[in-house]
């Protein structure tokens, strides 16, 4: 054992001692907590969708008197729509300016003018007006979030139910008092939003992803450079080549922690000083629960473990750095499918697939804590999954160090892993 913690301190020293992992480090942390304190020192509020803080009354003025002079003024307006009506159905267009705020509206005569404005961008979009149901929409790009349509289609029928009033006899505020009355709904959850806690989970899984990918590939590439000027043949003369792996594994898990860890804990911390500043506008992706955070936690060491065990493996079975992609390819791979079915799964965390991978070894270390904070699970759920998940990560440690053990010695082209257990079953 002595000598299993000897490798350790030597490999966390080299992470520890690589100034591109401190620096890196301290960067993230200081960048993320500074920028939780920046509404404290800047105005974000139209960023933030807040109240703009005022100074006394004069103040107040001056900012009405200003908004008063950009809404009069068409040059300063954010956007810009054009309207045909050659029907005449908004005469007034007080009731367009109200609806698009900040926009212009510019007249047009013809269809043709409408198009010609849109296309060469003088304005943002344009509206044909045929009748009271009918009309065409006008877009050079049209971008994921144009609301441009459903509001002007909510003017168009209020418009086309005025008309059927008129003609019609009837008290348009009566008939849109009865037509348009408000239905309350009390909503009461439960369980669980999934519409709030959507945000930090999907954060979460592509952090864990990434620290899988980035550190297991340099617990690979350690063990290949080791193999590569053959110290190797030194050291598992002297030492267990179990001794050497789980060191290797053990130290890449440690700095893993240390880092995302201290980053996380610099964000959540800077954040829960601030809140206040930010209108809490960043709960969904930083108020994340403690038994989300555990959950985390536990099942994103055991799979960095799982992995790491095996990318140690891959290592082995190359004898060059730039054979190690080929070797851990498969590996990746599976790594990226897990990654794409919980993301693709992530808004039913409580679905068939989404059950059955947090149960699955290689994809529990994400989609468990997936469900434990979006979705309905059993304590005893929790409990299972999280023995079979270090109970593998234990297998995938021995076959590892076997595998290890093996290939470290064994030089020239790159070992297929089907040879590699072959040899292990015939030993």
């Amino acid at each position: 054992m002595k000598r299993f913690f000897t490798i350790y301190g030597f490999e966390l020293k080299s992470y520890i001692n690589n100034k591109s992992f401190t620096i890196t480090t301290l960067l993230l942390i200081v960048l993320l907590c500074a920028g939780t304190f920046l509404p404290r020192f800047i105005d974000m509020s139209d960023m933030l969708g807040l109240d703009k803080p005022t100074n006394g009354s004069a103040a107040s003025d001056d900012t009405s008197d200003s908004s008063d002079a950009a809404s009069d003024s068409p040059d300063e307006a954010d956007n810009s729509i054009g309207l045909v009506d050659e029907t005449g159905i908004f005469k007034d267009l007080s009731i367009l300016k109200q609806a698009f705020s900040d926009t212009e509206i510019v007249t047009m005569k013809s269809e043709k003018e409408l198009k010609k404005a849109v296309k060469f961008e003088k304005v943002d979009a344009g509206f044909d007006v045929k009748d009271d149901l009918n009309y065409e929409y006008y877009v050079l790009n049209r971008n994921m979030y144009d609301e441009n349509q459903a509001i002007f289609e909510s003017l168009l029928s209020q418009v086309h139910q005025q008309i059927y009033c008129e003609q019609n006899g009837l008290d348009y505020a009566s008939f849109s008092a009865g037509y348009d009355a408000p239905v309350n709904c009390t909503e009461r959850i439960l369980g669980k939003d999934a519409g709030d806690n959507y945000w930090y989970c999907y954060a979460l899984v592509v952090v864990i992803f990434m620290m899988i990918i980035l550190y297991g590939v340099m617990v690979a590439t350690s063990v290949t450079v080791e193999k590569s000027n053959r110290s190797i043949e030194v050291l598992v003369t002297s030492v267990d080549a179990k001794y050497l792996l789980f060191g290797k594994v053990f130290a890449g898990a440690t700095a893993a922690i240390v880092q995302l860890g201290s980053i996380l804990l610099a964000a959540l911390a800077g954040y829960s000083v601030n809140h206040t500043y930010w209108g809490d506008k960043l709960d969904m992706l930083l108020k994340i629960p403690g038994n989300v955070l555990a959950g985390f936690a536990i099942f994103g060491i055991g799979g960095f473990l799982f992995y790491a065990f095996l990318y140690g493996a891959m290592g082995a079975l190359v004898s060059k750095t730039e054979d190690i992609n080929k070797s851990a390819g498969t590996l990746q791979m599976l790594i990226m499918i897990v990654y794409f079915v919980v993301m693709f799964q992530l808004p039913t965390p409580d679905s068939t697939i989404m059950k059955i991978c947090s149960f699955l070894p290689f994809s529990s270390y994400s989609a468990m804590f997936v469900r434990i904070g979006m979705g309905s699970v059993a304590t005893s759920e929790i409990v299972i999954s999280a023995v079979i998940l270090f109970a593998s990560t234990i297998a995938a440690g021995w076959l590892a160090a076997k595998i290890y053990r093996m290939g470290t010695l064994r030089y020239g082209n790159p070992i297929k892993l089907s040879t590699a257990l072959k040899n292990l079953k015939n030993n």
